[in-house]
């Protein structure tokens, strides 16, 4: 499974909506294509729309969508996990 962490879309640390929405947008999700992907929840406090503008850019070329923890994922989009 594939990880995404939001806090790299962070600027300097600091969470500005302007400078996330944009490394979101200029980011390269095609990586994902056909691939589980897990969004890393919990480690990073941010607003809810900031993850949800992280999905919205997976969900055409994600097999799957999971958000939260390697160890324990929550399924969004998609059977948990499954490759190929």
């Amino acid at each position: 499974m594939e990880v995404v962490e939001p806090s790299a879309f962070l600027s300097g640390g600091m969470f500005r909506e302007k400078d996330f929405r944009e490394a979101v947008r200029a980011y390269d999700w095609a990586q994902f294509r056909g691939k589980p992907v897990l969004i890393q929840g919990c480690a990073t406090l941010l607003p809810i729309w900031a993850y949800l503008a992280i999905m919205a850019e997976l969900v055409p070329y994600a097999k799957s969508v999971s958000y939260g923890e390697l160890k324990s994922p929550i399924p969004v989009l998609g059977k948990l996990g499954v490759e190929g």
